[in-house]
């Protein structure tokens, strides 16, 4: 008889939103990862977290990184701190899954990958809609030449203004747009077209009462000449898709980079004198990543999933210090 390995033990090193109403849900759901503890700032809330998702409160960050019944973290604190205490768990010996970016430049994400590697501990970004099934989908039909050669690949991630206290609106925590929503078109962008992209053009859009950039898109280009174009911002309606335009036809996605784990995809396809929608199966991408970070920690083949991920981690954290230092900035 076989039998499952047993669960990861992660702690929760944040209160964060996302902890609250995507990821604890997803670590309950999955057989593969057991929350074990949550570490606020204020005890109150960590225990407001640890009653729900039925775990321990930890009050500070330190105190958290100092359980032995911790394997691994789940670090969800906003990106100017996100690299310091990435930092902190590997040098105590923990396995991490970080909330995106990673850190604020290529140099701190390619400090603290090579940390890991050299501690023999896994780090993952957690960008996770690559981990649902419908872009799986997408690339079998790229594949088919559902639309023949593919020409280029267009996307946009735009979500209403948030709360003007919010921390994505704070400089110092590493706040804008193009951190927080514009690196997932860039990484949709890399699934199609390879991650050698380079920018050929960009521009943000800074608040000039907050300092952060709240709008701002790029266009980028594959060695072949494939051309990528996104647009992201704060300030918009919603919307979460992207499109592939080949010499046959057109490929489009919406809720690309969100989808609820009980939304059933639609992929439109449109060529000369034929459109069709087909409905996709629903996905569970938070839980997805969860399993996939689960067993590679199980397996001990976290240094080869490390070497896969790295590169993916530090092009795109290469593509975002471009947009960052060639945009055309506009200040309203």
């Amino acid at each position: 008889m076989t039998t499952s390995p047993a669960p990861v033990r992660m702690g929760v090193l944040s209160c964060a939103d996302i902890a609250w109403r995507r990821m604890l849900p997803a670590m309950a759901a999955s057989p593969d990862v057991l929350p074990v503890a949550v570490a606020g700032r204020e005890r109150a809330k960590a225990e407001t977290f640890a009653r729900r998702f039925d775990c321990e409160a930890v009050t500070g960050y330190a105190a958290l990184l100092e359980r032995a019944d911790v394997e691994a973290v789940y670090i969800p604190l906003p990106t100017g701190l996100r690299a310091g205490w990435v930092e902190r768990a590997l040098r105590a010996g923990k396995h991490v899954l970080a909330e995106k970016p990673l850190a604020t430049s290529r140099e701190e994400a390619e400090g603290l990958l090579s940390l890991a590697e050299r501690s023999g501990l896994l780090l993952v970004e957690n960008l996770v809609f690559p981990h649902h099934s419908q872009h799986e989908e997408v690339r079998r039909l790229l594949g088919e030449g559902a639309i023949g050669e593919l020409r280029s690949f267009s996307g946009d991630f735009g979500i209403p203004p948030r709360d003007p206290g919010d921390f994505r609106y704070r400089p110092e925590l590493g706040g804008g747009a193009l951190f927080e929503v514009g690196v997932y078109p860039i990484r949709a962008a890399q699934l199609f077209l390879g991650g050698d992209l380079e920018v050929c053009g960009a521009f943000l859009r800074y608040d000039a009462a907050t300092g952060v950039d709240v709008d701002g898109g790029a266009l980028l280009c594959s060695p072949r000449g494939v051309g990528a174009q996104i647009r992201f911002g704060f300030e918009h309606s919603y919307r979460s898709s992207y499109a592939l335009w080949g010499s046959l036809g057109t490929l489009t996605l919406d809720r690309a980079y969100t989808s609820p784990d009980s939304m059933r995809p639609v992929v439109r396809l449109e060529r000369q004198d034929h459109v069709e929608e087909r409905t996709l199966p629903a996905d569970r991408q938070f839980v997805n990543i969860l399993e996939s970070f689960a067993r590679s920690v199980r397996r001990g083949d976290g240094q080869a999933v490390q070497a896969a991920h790295t590169g993916q981690a530090l092009a795109q954290a290469g593509l975002v210090d471009e947009i960052r230092s060639r945009a055309r900035r506009i200040t309203i």
